[in-house]
């Protein structure tokens, strides 16, 4: 129930607001409010102010049905409907689609319970899940201990592949402790696991899994079909475990790399939601009637990766250099149109609780940039692969490219299609650009992405010491000790990783004004790709 329908409710009473509201379901104009009010005894003027809250509230109350069709910025033949291997946008709105998590991560990134209806620790080492009662799978199969018990243990299996292992390899063992619970251990204590959980990857599947072309999960809507690279077709799980949700009959997901053509396809009456609008089109998507666009800002960024394995990112002085290229205002101001705020080679936005503002600032120095250049001693042209897969890469590197040869550096950028980017190029270019999605918490991205072993670890930066730090910070309950660690991790990717961070980008959205129920989650545009079972149509 809306404020709005409460506050209605409250002064009327519950009876009378049912008939008036069951009246707008019925199509009831708000002068035919006005007179059903006046009928009551009502003075003309408190009629008034009551008929137009009715009104409003019926605008605000979710209703059931309709189909609408969704634009992801992402499609390949690699897409999955395997949690422990989905890897962009596209996969985790699918796979919120379809599946539950223990825990579900709210707009403050704070872990709720989803599949456990609770979850307790005295050490942050030992936790205990209580499972929730009458929740089934797609299939009709009861919600078990033994599906949460393999649905985790899959990511420490090498021959999985899964994208978390790196996370889970903390969880030493997960057992069933009750008929209705589960116990984890971690290897080191661990105050974040319910917010791990809560990610994207550890969804929960059926026990015994090894085909998940099915797509069978506990989720708000079934899989009716699914082509890889092309498109999904969902409907609504009647037997979802929370009331009355979701309010949808169907929705068919697509991915569409091109963001011209994403937003075309909005204000051609094609899509009614498309993640990922350029700034640029903002203006064009506002000034059309029926059409709206929702903004999350969070810690989104597009990279430069120097690969520290190969190439000229090998010359620590090289990777310094570009960093010191990054005209960071200019590209706040002119690419990302200041939906963005700076960053500062370190992968921690400023909306986190561990984010190190009293890292000074790198500015654009092209003296600096010409020192370490030169001291660097690479020569020659340097190819730059970038793609309007990777946000704002194109533009980033050209304006890198018209820097460089203030100082003598021959950038060569190399556009590639967003259709295969990130099978092909991403993570296997000496130089280029990744997009990393927002993360749940610190430790997640420091893990993911930072680690030594992380299959993610784009520039292949290995520091032991790092590592010590990442697994000392989880295990510190003292909160100023652990902040100072953060601090230092921060610095350490600031000074040495091959990676340059100029910005934190903002998640745009672009969607039609019958589409109700968007609210920002942060993790990433689409309610951190969690749509699906929070919105409803107004027709």
């Amino acid at each position: 129930m809306s404020d709005s329908h409460k506050q209605f409710e409250n002064l009327v009473g519950p009876s009378e607001s049912m008939r008036v509201m069951e009246s707008l379901k019925r199509g009831a104009s708000r002068r035919d409010v006005l007179t059903m009010l006046m009928a009551c005894g009502m003075q003309v003027g408190a009629a008034g102010g009551l008929a137009s809250l009715a009104t409003s509230a019926h605008a605000q109350t979710p209703k059931r049905g309709g189909r609408i069709r969704v634009a992801g910025a992402t499609a390949a033949a690699t897409d999955t409907l395997d949690p422990a291997k989905q890897s962009n946008q596209t996969d985790y709105s699918r796979g919120s689609m379809i599946y539950n998590g223990l825990t579900s991560l709210d707009g403050s990134l704070t872990p709720q319970p989803a599949l456990a209806e609770s979850f307790t620790t005295q050490d942050a080492k030992t936790w205990v899940f209580t499972l929730r009662k009458g929740v089934v799978f797609h299939d009709g199969k009861a919600l078990s201990p033994a599906d949460v018990v393999f649905s985790i243990l899959r990511h420490k299996d090498p021959a999985t592949a899964s994208k978390a292992k790196v996370l889970a390899d903390q969880i030493e063992t997960v057992r069933a402790s009750g008929p209705n619970e589960v116990t984890m251990v971690l290897s080191a204590p661990n105050a974040d696991l319910p917010v791990i959980l809560g990610t994207f990857h550890f969804c929960i599947v059926k026990d015994g899994t090894t085909d998940f072309n099915a797509g069978i999960g506990t989720g708000p809507y079934k899989l009716k079909e699914f082509k890889p690279g092309v498109r999904s077709l969902m409907v609504r799980n009647e037997a979802y475990w929370k009331p009355g949700k979701p309010y949808l009959d169907e929705i068919e997901f697509v991915g569409i790399g091109d963001e011209t053509a994403r937003v075309n396809a909005l204000l051609s009456g094609g899509m009614d939601l498309v993640a990922s609008v350029n700034p640029r089109s903002v203006a064009r998507v506002k000034s059309t009637p029926g059409y709206a666009i929702f903004t999350t800002q969070s810690g989104q960024y597009s990279d430069l990766i120097m690969r520290k394995d190969m190439g000229p990112g090998m010359s620590p002085d090289f990777a310094q250099a570009m960093k010191y290229l990054f005209d960071r205002e200019q590209m706040k101001k002119t690419i990302a149109l200041d939906y963005a705020v700076l960053g500062n080679d370190q992968p921690i936005d400023p909306t986190n609780r561990f984010h190190f503002k009293d890292l000074p600032q790198r500015s654009f120095d092209l003296d600096k940039a010409k020192f370490h250049l030169q001291k660097s001693g690479v020569t020659g042209k340097i190819p730059m692969v970038v793609s309007p897969a990777a946000m704002y890469s194109v533009e980033i590197a050209l304006l890198l490219q018209q820097a460089g040869q203030r100082i003598g550096l021959d950038i060569d950028v190399k556009r590639m299609p967003a259709d295969g980017y990130w099978s092909n190029h991403w993570l296997n270019s000496p130089v280029g650009f990744g997009n990393v999605n927002p993360r749940p918490s610190a430790d997640t991205i420091l893990t993911q992405f930072f680690k030594s072993d992380a299959a993610w670890n784009e520039s292949r930066w290995k520091s032991a010491q790092f590592d010590q730090l990442l697994l000392a910070s989880r295990a510190e309950t003292d909160l100023p000790k652990r902040k100072q660690m953060y601090a230092d991790m921060q610095t350490m990717i600031h000074n040495e990783a091959g990676i340059g961070i100029p910005l934190f980008l903002a998640s745009i959205d672009g969607h039609s004004t019958k589409l109700k129920g968007l609210s920002p989650i942060p993790l990433g545009g689409l309610m951190g790709y969690s749509f699906a079972e929070h919105v409803w149509l107004d027709a």
